[in-house]
């Protein structure tokens, strides 16, 4: 494993560490604070303050957060300053927290004077079962 996959496997250690503690302001970190990044879901949106704001209102109790943890997660560095992320998602939460969800992603990542941050995120949630 390369330093730079070891950096990125980091951000998402770090994240599941950050989300698991309630704390979204950290979780967001991970992320290149810009009105750049991307964001493709059921809608396309833009920036990290919408970002911030959207996880705020979504995942407003701790209940709705639940436990997250990653799995499958596959790192291609694309060059120096460039790397994908894919893989799984999962929330462990109760009936009244939203029940537990997940999905899969492809992230994009690029190295900045403060580590690798991700600028793309395209997530797709599982079907509900």
């Amino acid at each position: 494993m390369t330093a730079d996959e070891s950096a990125i496997r980091a951000v998402f250690a770090q994240q599941a560490v950050d989300w698991n503690r309630g704390d979204l302001d950290a979780f967001a970190t991970g992320y290149k604070n810009s009105p750049d990044i991307l964001f493709i879901g059921s809608t396309i949106s833009r920036g990290y303050a919408g970002m911030l704001e959207r996880y705020r209102t979504v995942f407003s109790t701790r209940e709705k957060m639940g436990t997250l943890t990653y799995s499958d997660v596959e790192v291609q560095t694309l060059d120096e300053r460039f790397a994908t992320a894919t893989g799984k998602f999962h929330l462990e939460r109760t009936a009244a927290g939203g029940g537990d969800a997940g999905g899969s992603y492809m992230l994009v990542f690029e190295k900045t004077p403060k580590g690798w941050k991700i600028i793309r995120d395209v997530t797709i949630p599982s079907p509900k079962q």
